[in-house]
């Protein structure tokens, strides 16, 4: 093989590498529960059939609080925090 291809097939490898591995390094950023990373409030999960197709580890996702939207990691969604009941004596 000439130089050149030896040099566009590793130039081309080092490309694909960069592009995987900030997909992963961003991919752990997200956070991974249904609450807002702003206000922390619950998030209501928005239907989005392309992006569902396209990336099934996620789920596009709004705050009816703040107004924040984007893509947050699936996982089962929290209960709700129990408000404690103290009794009086």
């Amino acid at each position: 093989m000439s130089d050149a291809v030896v040099f566009v097939l590793i130039f081309i490898g080092f490309f694909i590498a960069r592009g995987v591995a900030a997909t992963v390094f961003f991919y752990y950023l997200l956070p991974q529960s249904d609450r807002c990373p702003n206000c922390d409030a619950p998030t209501l999960r928005i239907e989005s059939p392309r992006w569902n197709v396209l990336l099934p580890h996620l789920r596009v996702s709004w705050c009816y609080e703040c107004g924040w939207h984007g893509m947050l990691r699936c996982q089962p969604c929290l209960p709700a925090p129990r408000e404690k009941v103290g009794i009086e004596r």
